[in-house]
């Protein structure tokens, strides 16, 4: 990775400074980061990036709910698979999903730069191809043994050929970008721009960047190239999804997401994070934050994975309080607590009444409800909940309080 990139904060400079964040400032800072993602593009790579998780094989029945599942989220783009012929179902299945999607996103393959691979997908007749050629001197001279001239001179040659096949738009993937000298990063991507290339996908292959240091890589390079620049980030250190919306605030036009960050070791960039933070924080409509619950455990389902009950955006419980503070305050104000609606996400809110619940929280609850006990009654009431080694649904507390008030 390239050391002392450094992210343009000057226009933040004023809300970095001040000296506490109230809701008037934060509402200045997310405007300002909605401003500078301008039209965001979310490119979904779980039928590519996703399949190649250990254990995961996708049925061509569950590549087609998933595919209608990504369209009815909203993403820009899907990924279907990667290009070769040992992928003889990929043409089917190409043909299947623009019926599904009904020009709704651009399809996409991904593919190496390998002349077998590109005449196979331009067979495919896919909107997009998204060649990918590493520019470490790690992967370059360690794992493929060759130099930094094979690889540029295997990229024009790539890109030319996928032009002359026809591909309507080219996008070049370089692997391993965040360890790469920063120069030759430039270099081919300057080579992209020359020979037909519309996209370049920075790779941050091992998961190693921070927001900060991914946001000065696309600023680096975007002022290189007059190219549109998108991020594939991975998620080795829990950073992929925010690593990828930095990108975006620094000028990239797309993030890579997978659902559930399926993909290599700890994954890549979680889909519905992306959708969410978008859609949820940023105010961006094209996205439908509410379809990812059923999305996501279709891929769940397909991978074999399971979905933990505090998983961003789609786990069971996120919207489930017992600590007496924050009941307290969603009994005021559910905003106090709670980022955005749960109906945002096709949830609902769940109180839990036991050995975390306060006094207030409870009063609260149960006048809400018509049963305006007295004090005393009420510090019993909270005395027993903590004496107990289990929780009471709201309608248990109800009955219980009932009970106890006629007693």
């Amino acid at each position: 990775m390239q050391r002392g990139i450094t992210p343009n904060l000057s226009n933040l400079a004023p809300i970095l400074n001040t000296p506490c964040l109230d809701d008037a400032v934060f509402v200045t800072a997310r405007d300002a980061a909605k401003q500078a993602m301008n039209s965001p593009e979310i490119i979904d790579t779980t039928l590519r990036e996703g399949a190649q998780a250990p254990g995961v094989c996708f049925t061509a029945a569950a590549r087609l709910r998933i595919v209608a599942g990504l369209a009815q989220v909203g993403v820009d783009e899907i990924e279907l698979g990667a290009a070769s012929p040992l992928h003889d179902w990929l043409p089917e299945l190409v043909k299947e999903a623009r019926a599904l999607t009904a020009a709704s996103c651009r399809l996409a393959l991904w593919c190496r730069c390998k002349d077998e691979d590109i005449a196979f997908a331009a067979a495919c007749q896919p909107d997009v191809l998204s060649l990918s050629i590493p520019v470490s001197d790690r992967h370059i001279r360690e794992r493929i043994g060759k130099d930094r001239s094979w690889v540029r001179e295997t990229l024009r040659r790539s890109i030319e050929l996928a032009v002359s096949l026809g591909i309507p738009y080219i996008s070049v993937g370089l692997e391993d970008a965040s360890r790469a000298e920063l120069a030759f990063v430039c270099a081919m991507a300057t080579t992209a721009a020359q020979h037909g290339a519309s996209r370049l996908r920075l790779a941050d292959t091992v998961g190693i960047c921070s927001p900060g240091s991914m946001a000065g890589l696309v600023q680096a390079v975007h002022g290189a190239v007059g190219l549109t620049v998108g991020v594939h980030c991975h998620n080795d250190f829990g950073m992929a999804t925010a690593n990828s919306i930095a990108a975006l605030e620094a000028g990239a036009s797309s993030l890579d997401a997978a659902a559930l960050g399926l993909g290599e070791r700890a994954g890549c960039c979680r889909l519905e994070e992306a959708v969410g933070y978008l859609a949820l924080v940023q105010g961006h409509r094209r996205y439908t934050p509410e379809h990812l619950p059923a999305l996501c455990r279709a891929v769940a389902e397909a991978a074999g994975r399971e979905i933990a009950a505090s998983h961003p955006l789609v786990g069971a419980d996120i919207f489930t309080c017992e600590s007496g503070l924050h009941q307290h305050g969603l009994a005021i104000n559910p905003a106090t607590y709670e980022p955005y609606p749960p109906e945002r996400v096709g949830g609902t809110r769940t109180l839990r009444f036991g050995g975390k619940t306060g006094f207030r929280a409870v009063a609260l609850h149960l006048a809400k409800h018509g049963l305006h006990l007295e004090e005393g009654e009420i510090r019993r009431l909270v005395s027993q909940l903590r004496a107990g080694s289990g929780m009471f649904s709201e309608g248990e507390l109800l009955r219980f309080a009932a009970a106890g008030s006629n007693g």
